[in-house]
């Protein structure tokens, strides 16, 4: 993905529509040629993305199923989860930063920084107009996407590996916010926002590690290279077999009964997407690339830490399963659409 001209790479469309205008004047036997290329690249990324989807979704009900015949436990659930979020998902973090270091990544990576930041504030404040801490399960979820389990997978196998390198800061963020301002608005207690729990965070620390073989240029070795990848192809597997146990664990009766449930999906997979990317519409810094990259990240369903910091405080965490469930199973409708738009 990096090493694509904007010519060759079909995502970055957006930046080049008035240039494709000039060229229509000049070269009017073109029009309809240039518009059948544009329509095909679109509907090319949709296929792309729908089949990633229906990959991840496959994977999920093999979960799923696996769970209901008794061959994971609850004990194998949460071993499977920790080798996920404690080994995996740090690795291909890191994996993503074994790039070389030039004044373009170092750009883009201050530019994912920004736009991140934009897109969590936006989604921070949509939430919080919308519930004002009424209902703190529902805020929480709306607020926080699934980037980790479900983003980075579908990204990276949408867009490439250094679309991951691109949402690392969106991963950064994510991760910092929910173990401080969303733990605050789930337990209502300024005491549980502690900074030993983001640095002791696996994926913060895969985040810092990466950032410091980037910074210095370490070269790695082959062999730990195809080490590393092999780890790194257990991501999506992984991450979508502990989603679909997830469901398993679920009343589906219950779960997919909860309004509030279809109302939380509906803010998280379509408000907070689209207003997020009607803000990158106007935004004059970074490349269409990066802002897709960012946007699919935003636009993933509610993430499972809902359901963790729900637990561990004593609250609702049935709310929040029905939460995450319901719209794991809506962004096949969704993620397609907001793609889509983007790329209109």
């Amino acid at each position: 993905m990096g090493e694509q001209s904007v010519s060759d790479n079909p995502i970055l469309l957006g930046n080049r529509l008035s240039h494709k205008k000039i060229c229509v004047r000049s070269l009017p036997g073109s029009v309809f040629s240039r518009a059948k290329k544009d329509i095909m690249v679109h509907m090319e990324l949709i296929i792309i993305l729908l089949k990633q989807i229906a990959t991840m979704y496959i994977l999920m009900f093999v979960g799923y199923f696996a769970y209901k015949g008794k061959l994971i436990s609850d004990a194998g659930a949460k071993d499977f989860s920790n080798i996920l979020v404690k080994i995996v998902l740090p690795i291909v973090i890191l994996n993503s930063f074994a790039i070389e270091k030039t004044v373009d990544t170092d750009k883009e990576l201050l530019h994912s920084a920004l736009i991140s930041l934009i897109s969590m504030a936006l989604s921070i404040a949509v939430s919080f107009l919308i519930y004002h801490q009424k209902d703190t399960i529902a805020e929480f979820s709306a607020e926080f996407s699934n980037a980790g389990f479900i983003g980075i997978p579908l990204i990276q196998a949408v867009l490439g590996n250094y679309a991951v390198f691109q949402i690392s800061m969106m991963i950064v963020l994510i991760g910092i916010l929910q173990w401080t301002y969303g733990s605050y608005i789930i337990s209502q207690d300024r005491s549980v926002i502690t900074y030993k729990k983001i640095l002791r965070n696996p994926v913060i620390i895969g985040v810092l590690l990466g950032f410091l073989i980037y910074l210095f240029g370490i070269r790695i070795p082959p062999f730990v290279g195809n080490l590393i990848s092999y780890i790194s192809g257990l991501n999506t597997p992984l991450a979508m077999m502990v989603t679909g146990v997830y469901l398993a664990q679920s009343d589906l009766v219950t779960t997919f009964r909860s309004r509030k449930a279809y109302v939380v999906s509906s803010i998280r997979l379509v408000l907070i997407p689209l207003l997020t990317l009607a803000v990158f519409r106007f935004l004059p810094v970074g490349s269409t690339e990066l802002k897709l990259a960012v946007l699919l990240a935003s636009s993933c369903p509610v993430g499972s830490n809902s359901v963790i910091i729900a637990g561990m405080y004593g609250k609702d965490f049935k709310s929040a399963v029905s939460e995450v469930c319901v719209s794991t199973i809506l962004c096949i409708l969704t993620l397609p659409l907001i793609t889509f738009l983007a790329t209109l």
